[in-house]
């Protein structure tokens, strides 16, 4: 056990800063504590480990990869906010890894109450993918994607969904430190590829097989490869996972193909995220005609929005007063700065609003890009366009909604400057031509900081 190869006892300072409080979960490999960062003054969740490797040099080598694995940044990953080796006990030294305390179930729990509906499957599922499709991006192979590792929250906004972070994303890199043989590596062998399970390299395509399983069991409420450890394993070599006859074709086929034996005829993550977010939209709505809010161009449009390095970012207030002076020149209460990722709005600058990210599904700035030029509704209510929106029927009351979008040299769309008001009004051209300005400071900036970035590189 964990406990007795790790002195947890609370009260135990790690890093000069984390103090231990009480354990809030444990596995074969490891124990994770609740511990307080007193430099901070705030909770976190502090993960012990410890590891096979037996002389110190090899210890600082694992130090070093976590480490590097600290600086991954993404909104559907766990943080990892530090780490390090502990060497108090030179015979048994252990890692610990210190990561953001997400209050919430995990999605073993939360399959233990009941299966998933299609349409939360794909929003969980494409949040996972797009956190595997950033760290593949980063070179970092999963191993371990399962729904113990899976942590489900929600922001607490109007409108908001339940999210899901993955976690525990650096464990297997961790403990494969003897070099590039996958045997090394450690998994839960009911969601191990095929490839993991015969000890062979293993790359981002063994975290899809995985993904699948995990989407699999949301929907069956089922383990497909339960039983004894051997017996678990070796099944997966010899037939492909029942995916149930009656489930809709696009999910059959998404869920066949993320799960065949050979890695080669997987879909990468970012294929993964695309084809779930279109399952979590067609399940809200059921419609592909033009009101369908996905451009045509969306999977080059994304790659735009990725190549601009504004998602995942800390506020840096750049476009704050672009917002301020507009909310003063159009004299309306909300201006924002808005990014339309693949499954949500991030409000990059928000004047008037607390609000940092909204669901795609219903936002308005959604419709806006699709446009190539500005977005007005003067009367939200009486206008086809918007009189369904959840902003406009429910308790936020928004009547007037006026967007630019925000397009790049080579013509996409990355999201919109938007003025909003709970009062109908008239928008003129020139106030028009006003707000296209503001939205061409904004893009100027991005650019200024685009080329910046590739010079330096």
């Amino acid at each position: 056990m964990v406990e007795a190869a790790v002195d947890s006892t609370p009260g135990l300072l790690f890093g000069g800063r984390y103090r231990l409080l009480e354990r809030i979960g444990v596995g074969a490999k490891a124990a994770v504590h609740r511990a307080r960062d007193e430099f901070l003054a705030r909770d976190v969740a502090i993960k012990l480990i410890p590891t096979d490797v037996l002389d110190e040099h090899q210890q600082r080598s694992n130090d070093a990869e976590v480490k590097l694995l600290a600086r991954l940044n993404h909104h559907s990953l766990i943080a990892l906010l530090d780490a390090g080796t502990d060497f108090s006990d030179p015979a048994s030294p252990f890692v610990y890894l210190v990561m953001e305390l997400v209050r919430g179930p995990d999605l073993r729990h939360r399959i233990a109450e009941g299966t998933l509906q299609l349409r939360q499957t794909a929003q969980i599922g494409c949040d996972l993918a797009d956190g595997l499709d950033y760290i593949h991006s980063q070179s970092v192979v999963h191993r371990d994607v399962k729904p113990a590792n899976v942590m489900l929250f929600d922001y607490g906004t109007r409108n908001a969904r339940v999210r899901a972070k993955l976690t525990d994303f650096g464990i297997a890199a961790l403990t494969g430190t003897k070099g590039d043989d996958a045997s090394s590596l450690t998994g839960t062998v009911a969601y191990m590829s095929p490839e993991q399970v015969k000890g062979e390299s293993v790359d981002a395509a063994s975290d899809i097989y995985s993904l699948g399983l995990v989407l699999l069991q949301c929907i069956t409420g089922k383990m497909e490869f339960p039983g004894p450890v051997v017996e678990s394993a070796v099944v997966r070599l010899f037939r492909a996972p029942e995916i149930p006859a009656d489930l809709d074709p696009q999910w059959v086929a998404l869920l066949t193909a993320m799960t065949s034996r050979d890695p080669a005829a997987r879909p990468t993550a970012r294929e993964v995220s695309m084809a779930l977010y279109e399952q979590a939209v067609a399940g809200r709505s059921r419609r592909k005609q033009a009101g369908s809010l996905v451009p045509d161009n969306e999977e080059d449009r994304l790659a735009a929005v990725r190549r601009y390095n504004i998602l995942d970012t800390p506020p840096d207030g750049a476009f704050d007063r672009i917002t301020s002076l507009a909310s003063r020149i159009f004299s309306v209460p909300t201006a924002i700065v808005s990014v339309v990722d693949h499954d949500r709005i991030w409000f990059k600058s928000h004047y008037g609003t607390d609000v940092e990210q909204l669901d795609r599904d219903p936002g308005l700035c959604a419709s806006a890009i699709l446009q190539d030029g500005p977005w007005i509704v003067e009367n939200a209510p009486a206008d086809p366009r918007a009189l369904s929106n959840p902003l406009v029927a429910g308790e936020f009351g928004l009547k007037f909604y006026a967007g630019v979008p925000l397009r790049t040299r080579d013509g996409f769309n990355l999201g919109t400057l938007c003025i909003l008001d709970t009062e109908s009004r008239q928008f003129t051209s020139d106030e028009v031509g006003m707000l296209e300005d503001l939205a061409g400071i904004v893009m100027t900036d991005l650019e200024l900081r685009l080329e910046s970035r590739s010079a330096r590189a």
